[in-house]
């Protein structure tokens, strides 16, 4: 694609690496038939190959954001399926940061826009404040109805039935091993211990089991992803150099891995090196950024014992942030299968459930459709049990179907040893917290 961007306008880093993206587009389109905005509302404005000619047009001209686009831009899911699919290595990912930083900067939006995403970015990264809401929201799930902003009822729709006690492993430790094999740093998330702290208890149980020892870093928090989507900038980047710091303390004392549980954190921290390039922090972000994994590649570095059939049919849901974001398709369906359980995909495995972060919540009616299309296609293969490797993407299909829906590693964790997930039963979050190895 060819760029008129000046020599001025280039010498901004966040403008050349979009200039070198743009570059790359050839526009042939086979973005379209896996961008999973297309494939519900079929406008070309709502595909890749459309957003990047509005983001180019936006960008070039530095004109101030209109309606129009900002819509055609915010419908974006960010699910990536689009850069597995492009021949031409087109990093969509830093684009669409680069013009939800930009619209973010340039752009005035409705007041009940700005209060929205002013109340998401103030609550959902911070676990305690994320707790109240939800008990909030649980309170005032009977009056829902007589809401008339469906983001807002999405809102109260997102809390879950029971809001699991605080799990103490969440707490700054290590979980000590006799015979250690590695030294991970697990990094435990922000809305995940809210809505669901068996996760966690059930990587650490595993890990411990396997002889990795297990360091809760001091001063870990959120990974940014949440703000960073939204394009704000300097609150993302905020909670992201916190990590940064506590990791590296960690990776003095020697550290094998970051391990994270949440495919959505996963892909923000593995682009710490890209959010971080041009700062006095490029160089343990790019530290950190080498040795991050999600719990799938740890595991496979592991010796997971092999065990009999389970006799459990499994449907695998491939969380987009993993499969397309981090380009791990494999490894959580060959660890299912070794300790084993009969692993099933969808037939639109490729494309998004509809949660994609806080896109279930500020675009609610795309989402559900997203939602029931993938649904429906898990459902028909007749499961036992649904996985998943992103608490997002647990709660938003797990709100549409009676199959109980768990983490990956929560399986894993059971069939080697561990409790059976309660969220076999209905009751997420209530797994009891030991045994574990101290």
């Amino acid at each position: 694609m060819q760029t008129t961007f000046t020599p001025d306008q280039l010498t901004d880093p966040a403008t050349k690496r979009s200039n070198e993206i743009l570059r790359a587009c050839v526009h042939c389109g086979f973005c379209t038939a896996t961008c999973p905005t297309y494939q519900v509302l079929g406008d070309e404005l709502d595909s890749p190959r459309g957003r990047i000619y509005q983001i180019k047009d936006m960008l070039e001209n530095e004109r101030v954001p209109d309606p129009k686009t900002v819509m055609h831009i915010d419908r974006c899911l960010s699910c990536l399926a689009c850069m597995t699919t492009c021949p031409s290595g087109v990093h969509y990912m830093h684009l669409v940061d680069h013009a939800r930083a930009y619209i973010e900067q340039n752009y005035k939006r409705p007041l009940s826009d700005r209060a929205l995403r002013w109340v998401l970015a103030r609550i959902l990264p911070y676990p305690n404040r994320f707790r109240l809401a939800l008990l909030g929201a649980k309170i005032g799930r009977p009056f829902a109805r007589f809401i008339p902003d469906p983001r807002l009822r999405a809102m109260i729709a997102m809390a879950p039935k029971v809001i699991p006690p605080v799990s103490r492993n969440d707490d700054p430790q290590t979980f000590a091993v006799a015979d250690k094999k590695m030294r991970v740093a697990l990094m435990t998330g922000c809305a995940q211990r809210a809505l669901n702290t068996d996760i966690n208890d059930a990587t650490i149980r595993l890990l411990t089991r396997l002889g990795a020892e297990v360091v809760i870093p001091d001063g870990q928090g959120c990974c940014g992803a949440l703000t960073h989507h939204m394009g704000k900038e300097d609150e993302s980047h905020a909670t992201a150099a916190k990590n940064i710091r506590a990791w590296v303390a960690q990776m003095d004392a020697g550290l094998d891995a970051i391990v994270i549980n949440t495919s959505g954190c996963g892909t923000t921290v593995k682009d710490y090196r890209h959010m971080f390039r041009n700062t006095d922090l490029a160089t343990d972000a790019a530290r950190v950024s080498a040795i991050a994994m999600d719990v799938s590649e740890a595991l496979m570095k592991l010796d997971l014992p092999t065990q009999a059939d389970q006799n459990t049919k499994v449907a695998y849901h491939a969380a987009c942030s993993l499969q397309h974001g981090q380009q791990i398709k494999t490894h959580p369906k060959t660890l299912l299968k070794k300790v084993g359980f009969t692993v099933l995909e969808p037939a639109d495995s490729h494309l998004c459930c509809g949660s994609a972060g806080t896109y279930n919540l500020m675009q609610p009616e795309i989402s559900a459709q997203l939602k029931d299309r993938k649904v429906q296609t898990l459902e028909a293969l007749q499961p036992d049990i649904i996985a998943a490797g992103n608490i997002g993407c647990m709660m938003q299909i797990g709100s549409g179907t009676d199959t109980p829906i768990v983490h990956t590693v929560e399986l894993l964790d059971w069939a080697t040893g561990g409790p059976r997930p309660a969220g076999l039963d209905g009751k997420a979050g209530q797994t009891p917290p030991v045994p574990i190895l101290r």
